[in-house]
């Protein structure tokens, strides 16, 4: 290149190199420094002029192998050293770049352009704020995060698994095995499936249903995501994301709670207008009996035995129209109006109804009523659909033969009233027990049950404040057990009186 340079330039150009705070030094074919920055001079002295660049660099009297200026010398070509092995070695820090200073076709001089690499302490700090980081974003972690080496023992337990599991996190740590937090063989079950192909991936578990043993003994549903941590081929480790379902699983089934309740109100509701129609079917050919049969002992000399055919045939239709009232009062829907009430009476008026359907006619009822009991604030028409559907299934159960008892009183602590349902039928097992209030869950034969009737008893109950309990073995009967609470605990969104 034919171009000169102004004194200006070569003056600009030497400040250039000067204000940089990387190394730059030039040396000689046989690596002796022949000039460079003002940086330099500061970190290594200004006698480094006329020396050895190892000598400076590294007190060494040989040149580095892995040196650039070696290539450079070699191939008249800019060289860029950089060899993995050497990342955490002094070696590495310095030299970087090197490229050659020529004259003609001869190498006039070699140009190396350094700049410091981290050194191992700061490697090591940044190492520390890494593994700080991910361990805060562990702990942070609002689902569980268990890991464990192959034999068990607990390597990582956050914040939510000590919420989860009930242990500390030096209880786990120190003293908790992985297999003691699953029931049973539990922990070996997902070992299998994580080295299986079907959950997710051999090492993987995707979104997997599994139950948590808190330290307490309470079991925890839990979907759980979980890996195997390998090195190489090996297995080494294994962690898991345990995310706590109670809460959905909750909404689930309030969700569906709701649902019933709602297919209920339909066929309550149906049922009004049903009984609302057949009253008035009824009432209009009662009234005519009725009418008269009066007018008949009124305007005619009768023999007595036609006028007692007549009273018997008033006393029937009067029987007839008060069942019609009583289906009325019964049906008639309300929309939670919470009223004191009296719970013995509310029994009777269910009674009325029962006692001469064709089920009961070779039943036995026994009444044990407290008539000290004070009133109880309820929803009279869903206390009445609470006690309809216990009797009858009562009824049902004892296949129309035996003896149904009805209890009520107060509790022991005199702030409930307790209802008693008792029959003598053949019993709930312990198993069926466990689910009878559950939704849809039903012992009958296709076709003659939905589930629904003790579900919504037992929502219905709930939202009284109340509880209600079965208690039964097989072969010797069962009896419903009713709590209400006497105070008044207002319901929300529901009328108060």
């Amino acid at each position: 290149m034919d171009y000169k340079r102004s004194e200006k330039e070569k003056e600009y150009l030497i400040k250039a190199i000067d204000s940089s705070d990387r190394q730059f030094i030039i040396i000689s074919p046989d690596f002796e420094v022949i000039a460079a920055n003002t940086y330099t001079m500061q970190l290594l002295g200004t006698d480094i002029i006329g020396k050895h660049c190892c000598e400076i660099f590294y007190e060494k009297s040989t040149t580095c192998e892995s040196c650039p200026a070696l290539s450079v010398i070699k191939t008249h070509k800019p060289s860029l050293r950089f060899k993995k092995e050497d990342v955490l070695s002094d070696d590495f820090r310095t030299c970087r770049y090197s490229y050659p200073i020529m004259s003609g076709e001869n190498l006039e001089a070699i140009a190396l352009f350094t700049f410091n690499r981290p050194t191992i302490e700061e490697i090591e700090e940044k190492l520390k704020r890494a593994n700080a980081f991910l361990r805060n974003l562990i702990l942070s972690s609002v689902d569980g995060v268990i890991a464990a080496d192959m034999k068990g023992k607990i390597l990582i337990f956050n914040d939510a698994a000590v919420e989860i599991g009930g242990y500390t996190i030096d209880e786990a740590i120190n003293t908790l095995n992985i297999r003691q937090i699953y029931p049973g063989d539990g922990a070996r079950d997902i070992m299998r499936h994580l080295r299986s192909d079907e959950y997710g991936g051999k090492g993987k578990l995707k979104s997997f249903r599994v139950d948590v043993l808190r330290k307490d003994g309470q079991i925890i549903p839990i979907c759980l995501n979980a890996a195997i941590v390998y090195e190489g081929d090996k297995e080494v480790a294994t962690i898991g994301f345990f995310h706590d379902m109670r809460d959905e699983l909750k909404i689930k089934s309030d969700l569906e709670k709701t649902h019933v309740k709602l297919l209920q109100a339909e066929k309550m509701s149906a049922l009004g207008k049903l009984a609302a129609g057949v009253a008035h079917q009824l009432n209009n050919p009662l009234g005519g009996i009725t009418l008269f049969a009066k007018i008949i002992m009124e305007e005619y000399e009768l023999d007595p035995l036609v006028k007692s055919d007549l009273e018997r045939i008033l006393n029937e239709a009067k029987k007839c129209s008060d069942t019609v009232k009583e289906l009325l009062e019964f049906a008639r829907q309300t929309s939670n109006l919470i009223r004191p009430h009296d719970i013995n009476s509310a029994i009777n008026r269910t009674m009325f109804l029962l006692e001469n359907q064709a089920l009961f006619q070779n039943i036995k009822i026994t009444k044990h009523f407290d008539d000290t009991i004070p009133q109880v604030y309820v929803d009279i028409q869903q206390m009445n659909h609470v006690f309809m559907n216990i009797i009858l299934n009562a009824g049902q159960a004892m296949d129309g033969k035996g003896t149904l008892t009805i209890r009520t009183s107060m509790s022991n602590d005199k702030e409930k009233v307790c209802i008693e349902i008792e029959d003598t039928g053949p019993g709930i097992s312990e198993d069926i027990a466990a689910h009878i209030f559950d939704p849809f869950f039903t012992t009958k034969e296709e076709g003659k049950g939905t589930g629904l009737g003790l579900s919504i008893v037992y929502s219905i109950i709930e939202d009284h404040k109340g509880s209600i309990a079965v208690k039964s073995k097989p072969g010797e009967g069962a009896t419903f057990i009713i709590e209400l609470p006497i105070s008044h605990q207002g319901e929300k969104g529901g009328q108060t009186t």
